[in-house]
């Protein structure tokens, strides 16, 4: 395990229209890093999206020399996300946003560029307070996301709120009131494939009677479970041939055989392990602390985890080693999920002010015939990106 006492502090960066950042907002946002961790994400080209409800942020860790620069976006409730470099969705209280990469628009942001992706909002798509969990798009682009309080998978349309496509069999109807904590979505070659819920139950909140030991892990395709007796597990994931699952109960970063339901525990992390995703052979994990309510009670963690900690946790698949870790040390005390950018280093997210309203995007054919009041306007770019709107 790399040293945690070889520490970093991280940079951070609030909201471009924000005012300054007080010293009391700045401590409230503040985290140590392991000193290998920039070089980690620099070595594996990406970097990583990190939603946190409780704290009501996006937060971007980026590589940014010897820091991690935690560059945090507000959102109402952020949960669920699906991205890569083209596009991002993320499902927050009452809605899914939606972003699409404009990288033209990173020449306007700083001087001299540094972002290699923008990500603007195109649009979003109003489903009502239902406590959207994982999502991820299909081979076809379609995005499904799991319905935690109507216990079902589903995805959208232009009229409805949301479309259910399955639910577990043991849930007998559709009804806004969280009857096994339905939560964790993974895809297998590009359909959705494995769910995780928190109890095999068909009653308002039934979960809660067994948290302990009462997860399931379903495969959707064959409609069956593939293994019980799980302690709360999250955030399946199709990855290297092999399904993964995070126990939160334990701490566990557990593999399952998907015929026999034979699982075993890969890694053990300090905290309440929830948000997992994968860059090469390096397992990033979101660890929160733990709340003093019922949800977190009588689980293996709760009395294990003393320390409460938060942040990120990289792990080695092979060997199961904690590589490096990012640690929050203010106002981020629950971590929701993880999502890795592959071939993103430095982006930006966008969701209101100036840029917003000056930048555009057309398609293609639209391009070629804009045209600009002066020579000295430079010309739209190719993927969308648009200067500032002539005089």
């Amino acid at each position: 395990m790399h040293d945690p006492a070889s520490t970093a502090a991280a940079r951070h960066s609030a909201d471009d229209q924000a005012p300054a950042t007080p010293a009391s907002a700045q401590a409230a946002l503040g985290s140590v890093h392991t000193r290998n961790f920039p070089n980690l994400l620099r070595q594996l080209g990406g970097c990583l999206l990190v939603s946190t409800y409780q704290a009501g942020k996006l937060v971007i860790l980026r590589p940014d020399g010897a820091s991690i620069n935690t560059h945090f976006r507000s959102f109402n409730r952020p949960m669920g996300m699906a991205a890569d470099g083209e596009r991002l969705a993320l499902g927050a209280h009452i809605e899914i946003a939606e972003f699409r990469n404009m990288p033209a628009v990173a020449k306007r942001l700083q001087d001299p560029p540094r972002h290699d992706a923008v990500f603007l909002a195109r649009r979003g798509h109003i489903t009502g307070a239902i406590d959207i969990h994982e999502m991820a798009w299909d081979a076809r682009g379609g995005l499904w996301f799991v319905n935690t309080l109507f216990s079902c998978l589903c995805t959208l349309d232009e009229q409805s709120s949301f479309v259910p496509r399955w639910r577990p069999w043991f849930v007998s109807h559709y009804a806004p009131e969280d009857r096994c904590h339905l939560n964790g979505l993974a895809m297998r070659e590009g359909r959705p494939r494995y769910l995780t819920a928190l109890g095999e139950t068909n009653t308002p909140q039934g979960w809660r009677a067994n948290k302990r030991d009462g997860g399931l892990l379903i495969d959707m395709e064959s409609n069956r479970v593939i293994t019980r007796g799980l302690s709360m597990p999250h955030s399946p994931r199709w990855h290297d041939g092999r399904l993964w699952v995070l126990e939160s109960g334990r701490g566990a970063l557990v593999t399952v055989d998907p015929v026999s339901g034979a699982r075993s525990d890969v890694a053990r992390v300090p905290g309440f392990a929830r948000g997992l995703d994968f860059l090469g052979p390096i397992a990033f994990i979101g660890l929160s602390q733990l709340r003093e309510t019922n949800a977190f009670t009588d689980i293996e963690i709760t009395e294990a985890n003393a320390d409460r900690l938060s942040g990120v946790w990289a792990v080695h698949t092979g060997t199961g080693n904690t590589v490096a870790l990012l640690k929050f040390t203010g106002g981020v005390q629950e971590v929701f999920a993880v999502q890795a950018l592959p071939g993103v280093l430095f982006p930006e997210i966008i969701h209101e002010g100036e840029h917003l309203a000056t930048s555009y995007a057309l398609p293609d054919g639209a391009l070629r015939e804009v045209r600009f009041s002066t020579p000295a306007d430079p010309p739209a770019a190719a993927d969308g990106g648009a200067p500032p709107t002539p005089p």
